[in-house]
């Protein structure tokens, strides 16, 4: 294959790429986006592939088959409250493969300095994103604690690890070799970074992590592409690069912190929030649908707590019986309600809820006071007073949805156990407060059923 047809092929691909992160932006478009980049992503592999002759047709073929199976296999069975954990693990696995290509571009023995740097920020990067993405998945899935983990000296440690990392590939350079010890050591330190760079960060700030490592994974396929000399990977990692970074500076906008501030602050590890007491005042289905009922704008605030129970669907079902009712109805969507990136808007999508009905935090907060009813679902970091009023509490600052200014407010929970910071919640407690306790879905249902019953 001629290099000329081979960077049209490329060039294809490339196409693919940037028409598919385009569609992506709608939800009307998204599964068509996700196509084009699937079928630009084939084009790239298989011409990369056949024009180096790697492999005979056989294995190309079986690895496809293998590959193709087990994402569709994935894709299919993993629920929508696991869509966390599994894009961590995704990130992962974009980070090994790059520290894999990198250590592979070594056995070349004509590569140039420039070459051998970027092999190593391929293996730097991707050790650290796979580390990185594995401890994340074990805090999002809760195998370990979701708390920021600290300990006296921490920063001094993680410096003596980058010092120790840099150390060893400067000394790698001088002398490259397959079997160099520095090379090891690099690898080493680099996975261990990984881990000491995630530890310290608590369930809260989960979002703006999983979209950073996104943005790791892409620095990383795209040294990667400099140190094979391939174009595609060099733009493809590029493309994942930037959005990744451009995504990780609106979450930390929509918390009003710093990246710095996420990544080393060691977030609900210092400060401790003034302790919340009062008497809440439980509500029934029953109580609730009278309330609804009458209600001429109803506002539904999603969170983690509607994907544990899976509620979306009902949720959508009271959404239509409301809006034939009479109530003008919205959902309120915070940028990092849940525990990635866009995780409600997912979810509101799967169950074929109106995009124009979803509204952003900074849209929905200056009408908020003249809602009705806001009907809080498994949200409450995103939605607690705290941010607003206590100077002590660990998300002090953060921007939220202001539901205590809604007219009646509806919480949806199992218990009055704190959200994934692990802060309380004075909104539990607010006059204007009913709390509906048990499972989202199954309450949900409660009232729907009480609708159609009318």
């Amino acid at each position: 294959m001629s290099i000329e047809l081979i960077n049209l092929w490329y060039v294809a691909a490339a196409a693919l790429f940037i028409f598919g992160l385009k569609q992506l932006g709608s939800p009307a478009t998204a599964v068509r986006g996700n196509t084009l980049s699937a079928m630009g992503m084939f084009i790239a592999i298989a011409v990369t592939l056949l024009n180096k002759n790697i492999l005979p047709w056989e294995w190309i073929i079986g690895a496809t088959l293998i590959g193709g199976s087990i994402g569709a296999v994935v894709a299919q069975k993993v629920e929508m409250t696991s869509m966390p954990e599994m894009v961590a693990l995704f990130n992962g696995s974009g980070g090994v493969a790059s520290l894999m290509v990198g250590w592979a571009a070594l056995y070349n023995i004509d590569n140039s300095t420039f070459t051998n740097i970027t092999i190593l920020l391929s293996i730097i990067i991707g050790g650290m994103t796979f580390s990185g993405s594995i401890l994340a998945w074990g805090k999002l899935s809760e195998v370990m604690t979701s708390a920021a983990v600290v300990f006296g000296a921490q920063r001094i440690v993680n410096a003596g690890i980058l010092i120790g990392m840099v150390a060893c590939a400067v000394l790698f350079c001088l002398e490259p070799s397959v079997s160099s010890p520095y090379l090891y050591a690099v690898i080493g330190l680099a996975l261990l970074f990984g881990i000491m760079a995630v530890l310290p960060i608590g369930g809260a700030d989960m979002p703006v992590v999983i979209s950073l490592l996104n943005s790791y994974s892409g620095l990383a396929a795209c040294a990667a592409g400099f140190a094979i000399n391939n174009n595609i990977l060099i733009v493809a990692g590029s493309m994942v690069g930037a959005a990744g970074i451009i995504l990780t500076n609106i979450m930390c906008k929509a918390m009003n912190r710093s990246l710095a501030n996420v990544l080393f602050s060691g977030f609900g590890a210092a400060k401790q929030a003034t302790r919340v007491e009062g008497e809440v005042k439980p509500i029934t289905a029953d109580d609730a649908f009278l309330i609804l009922e009458a209600a001429q704008s109803v506002s539904f605030v999603p969170g983690y707590g509607m994907a544990v129970a899976q509620a979306q669907h009902v949720v959508r079902e009271l959404g239509e019986l409301l809006e034939k009712n009479g109530a003008e109805v919205s959902y309120a969507i915070h940028p990092v309600a849940g525990r990635m990136p866009g995780h409600m808007n997912v979810l509101l999508a799967e169950a074929n809820v109106p995009y124009d009905q979803l509204v952003e935090m900074e849209d929905i907060n200056p009408r908020i006071d003249n809602v009705d009813v806001a009907v809080v679902i498994g949200a409450n970091d995103v939605v607690n007073p705290a941010a607003r009023n206590d100077e002590n509490s660990p998300i002090y600052g953060m921007p939220i949805i202001n539901v205590d200014q809604a007219r009646t407010v509806f919480v949806l929970k199992r218990s009055m156990a704190s959200g994934f910071s692990g802060v309380d919640n004075p909104l539990f407690f607010g006059d204007n407060t009913r709390m509906l306790f048990g499972d989202a879905k199954q309450s949900i249902a409660s009232v729907v059923a009480e609708f159609k019953g009318t």
